[in-house]
């Protein structure tokens, strides 16, 4: 009797991830990687990422379950478990995803590997490749990609401290890594910025590497959600919510404090668009209840709604349907935007036009297509607000439509995959 024996894949791409169901726009980028991959000859391609029981007792803030979008047939996700008992207090989930990825690198398939936030994920690839190196035929070929958080929460964070051991660390296996992307010129602007404090310290040469091996490799998008709305389907969706075309104003992202939820809220109150439109707030995230209650406070309790359970096959059309789509993002310790992945999917989407802050890398991923106002200014705010929403005329709203899905293009996930991967091919043979 013949054994049918698996056929060897020819080529592996494994990107490493919070995926979803977590509510983060590099989920839905590494989404984006691995289905543009498979029209690019990987014919093995994995989304390594956590167990369900350590996101959720993480705290982050996460899709409904029953809700996400399966990917496409090709596309293994896995998480590993943990390793070791209760005498490993913390590790075992890093351990165990690092485990995995050593059993991925060392079977001698031509694997790419790319993380998605350096701490622990570039780690933890690093690790795995130190191993699979010795024990095995690996043929991995290494892609860090550091967004702002990995600075502001990690590096930056440990060098004000004088942590000098841990931002070293991270650091040094950033740049340890085949090829080092930023998801915007001001992440890389904030790393080196970061490398040169720690370098003043301690005589380090970080920044100067930094500055040299840093590329950009801006978040990849899925346009067709977007592109392919039809009215109808925008109809359909709106009136499950009870909403009407042009007749809210939206924010959707994380509900924290760094997304400038509070300062949209105090715009709204006392605002003309209030007496015009309702302000939809949607997502998740640490502050739901202090929205909840500053909402109460403003006394437009039957004109704000709260959302925590819009999925991927809504947002688009409700972001098509707004009549704004406001996210006044601002700087803080802890968070900076250093792209805004959200503005470049409601460019997309069309609707009303796009109220944001100069925050990080937003200018980046609006161009010169969306309304800029200070941060932390809900007077500024609310005056643009009743600009664009009670004031502007149909053709105004048309052209600024228009120039921004003309902008946010540049981010589709084939154009940015094709950029990215580009880097990751070895030089050709010249022919003799």
């Amino acid at each position: 009797m013949n054994t049918l024996v698996p056929s060897r894949p020819a080529r592996r791409l494994v990107i490493v991830v919070r995926a979803d169901p977590v509510i983060c726009g590099h989920s839905g980028e590494a989404r984006c990687l691995a289905e543009v991959a498979l029209t690019r000859g990987f014919d093995d391609v994995r989304i390594v990422t956590w167990p369900l029981d350590a996101v959720e007792a993480a705290g982050l803030p996460l899709k409904p379950l029953d809700r996400v979008l399966p990917y496409s047939p090709g596309i293994t996700v896995e998480r590993p478990g943990p390793v070791g008992d209760y005498r490993v207090p913390d590790g075992r989930y890093l351990s165990g995803l690092i485990g995995r990825l050593v059993e991925l690198f060392s079977d001698g398939v031509p694997t790419v590997a790319m993380s998605l936030y350096l701490s622990p994920h570039a780690i933890a690839v690093h690790e795995a490749v130190q191993v699979a190196r010795r024990i095995g035929p690996a043929r991995v070929t290494t892609v860090a990609e550091a967004v702002g958080s990995d600075i502001t929460n990690v590096v930056r964070e440990c060098v004000a401290g004088g942590r000098f051991g841990a931002a070293a660390h991270i650091l040094s296996v950033y740049l340890a890594a085949d090829h080092c992307v930023a998801v915007s010129e001001y992440t890389k602007d904030l790393i080196v910025a970061s490398a040169a404090a720690l370098d003043d310290l301690h005589g380090t040469t970080f920044a100067r590497q930094c500055r040299e091996r840093i590329a950009i490799s801006y978040p990849a998008v899925d346009s067709w959600p977007y592109l392919s709305l039809t009215d109808d389907r925008i109809a359909e969706t709106l009136a499950r919510r009870g909403l009407s075309r042009d007749r809210y104003v939206l924010f959707l992202s994380r509900i924290a404090s760094a997304k400038g939820i509070d300062d949209l809220i105090d715009a709204y109150a006392g605002s003309r668009s209030a007496e015009r439109v309702e302000l939809v707030l949607a997502g998740r995230g640490p502050h739901e209840d202090a929205v909840v209650a500053r909402v109460a406070a403003t006394g437009l309790g039957e004109r704000v709604r709260v959302l925590t359970d819009v999925d991927d096959t809504e947002k688009p059309a409700l972001m098509a349907g707004s009549a704004a789509f406001v996210l006044p993002t601002r700087e803080q310790p802890e968070f900076v935007e250093t792209f805004g992945i959200a503005l470049v999917e409601k460019a997309l989407a069309g609707g009303g036009p796009i109220i944001t802050c100069a925050t990080g890398g937003v200018p980046e991923a609006v161009g010169d297509t969306a309304l800029l106002v200070p941060q932390r200014d809900p007077a500024t705010l609310r005056t643009v607000l009743d600009e664009v929403v009670c004031d502007w005329t149909y053709e105004q709203r048309a052209t600024a439509a228009r120039r921004a899905r003309a902008h946010a293009l540049y981010f589709d996930r084939t154009a940015v995959f094709d950029r990215l991967f580009t880097r990751t091919e070895p030089p050709a043979v010249p022919v003799v």
